[in-house]
């Protein structure tokens, strides 16, 4: 060993254990204000996302029409008499029916036709096929007010007015458009190279796309069933148009029957939002594990 060794050692053995690094901080690590400011800004989101959800829970507990101006005392009166009323002595089990009828047929009959044409334009090269997704999109520009005659006349002489196939043909001229853009973006994130191997082994096209190409793409297939559901589930303007019966009303119709010339029922409106808002709540429940990969894998191509 030689004499620089043993004074090296020496001086460290004098000078006492070297003090412990510090934790170093790597890129992308927030600091502890930083931290709980972000954290802070999520519960502060997150509070005025629910406070009209709890806000309207809440006006649905009053007994009285006037109770919204001033809602103070429902504190002391609270009921579900409203919810009662409701579920026994009006339409709203026909309004379900009708509005489970026609968001599911728009949800199945949208996302089939959304998901061949996303598929078929991803997938095949024929003349115009670009030119024909921008067509896609043209026909959402107009609004519903251009819409309304034409479709009733088309309605009228189909022998389609006052029915729930109707109402869903015209829902999916909303929908599919943009369910066909969502879904060819989420097309293209898939290799080309299934659908060679899917010839390979025999498919044909759609076995090919049935097969194979449609359970990869569940996350978006969930996506555009849920905005389909929706679209259909809360829209008025059509839906009190083209539906005459007020046995076929849908929910959104239905409302209105609580708002006459001099007086707003608006705590029966908000024992019903409440009630309408339970089917929706299931069906999100029904896709959401699929929702967040779906809304974020058509963003890139890879």
């Amino acid at each position: 060993m030689s004499t620089t060794t043993v004074e090296t050692s020496a001086a460290v053995s004098e000078a006492g254990p070297a003090p412990a690094p510090g934790r170093i901080q790597r890129r992308g690590d927030k600091s502890l204000a930083g931290s709980l400011a972000s954290h802070g800004l999520l519960v502060l989101a997150s509070l005025i996302a629910l406070f009209p959800i709890v806000w309207l829970v809440f006006l649905s507990l009053g007994p009285d029409t006037d109770d919204y101006l001033h809602p103070g005392g429902i504190w002391k009166k609270m009921t579900l008499d409203n919810y009662a009323f409701v579920l026994q002595h009006t339409e709203f089990f026909s309004w379900l029916k009708s509005s489970l009828i026609v968001s599911l047929g728009t949800t199945v009959i949208g996302v089939l036709i959304a998901a061949t044409t996303g598929y078929a334009v991803s997938r095949m090269r024929f003349p115009g096929y670009r030119k024909f997704m921008w067509v896609l999109l043209v026909t959402q520009m107009f609004p519903v007010a251009v819409l309304m005659v034409p479709m009733y006349q088309m309605l009228s002489d189909l022998q389609l007015i006052d029915s729930y196939l109707g109402l869903v043909l015209v829902y999916c001229t909303t929908a599919v458009p943009y369910c066909a853009w969502l879904l060819k973006g989420y097309f293209d994130t898939i290799p080309f190279e299934i659908d060679e191997a899917g010839r390979v082994d025999g498919l044909t096209p759609f076995g090919t796309f049935a097969r194979l190409i449609l359970p990869l793409a569940k996350p978006g297939l969930a996506v555009a069933a849920f905005y389909s559901f929706l679209t259909a589930f809360g829209e008025v303007a059509f839906a009190s148009t083209f539906m005459l019966s007020d046995t076929k009303y849908t929910f959104a119709v239905g409302l209105q029957s609580f708002v006459s010339e001099h007086d707003a029922q608006r705590n029966l409106m908000a024992a019903t939002a409440v009630l309408i808002a339970i089917p929706v709540s299931v069906f999100f429940y029904l896709v959401q594990k699929n929702l967040v990969t779906g809304l974020t894998a058509g963003g890139t191509k890879g």
